[in-house]
């Protein structure tokens, strides 16, 4: 829903960012893939998978220019993280880099988070929901 409201340059990005974050921990778990598929589906562009050596961390951050295309990417990485309830200590601190660049302080960072993790519950029973 949100992610709509990205440019396509953003789009692209945020896709890279996804995958860069989800495996950061060096496991890239199928809840994360299907996350990742949706938000594809959402934005309208393909899931290609990224080549981690390539990627490029600090300009891919810059090209979100404005203050709520970055709560957006914010909150979508959120609902990414919590989705396999594993937010261990590497997807934590790309997100707090993330953060950093993005200029999100502490407080409002545990907010996403929990949004993030609310969100990701719901997302999973909306999926059990729609069970055939």
């Amino acid at each position: 829903m949100l992610l709509m409201k990205l440019r396509t340059e953003e789009k692209f990005a945020f896709l890279q960012l996804c995958q860069y974050v989800a495996k950061a921990d060096g496991e890239y778990s199928p809840k994360e893939r299907l996350v990742i598929a949706e938000y594809c589906s959402e934005m309208g562009i393909d899931n290609i998978e990224i080549d981690q050596s390539q990627f490029m961390f600090d300009e891919n951050l810059a090209v979100y220019t404005n203050n709520k295309s970055q709560k957006i990417v914010m909150l979508s990485l959120m609902v990414l993280v919590h989705i396999d309830h594993k937010f261990g200590i590497y997807e934590h601190k790309s997100i707090a880099q993330i953060a950093a660049k993005f200029d999100i302080q502490e407080k409002e960072l545990q907010y996403l988070s929990m949004w993030g993790k609310a969100a990701s519950a719901m997302f999973e029973q909306a999926l059990i929901l729609i069970e055939e």
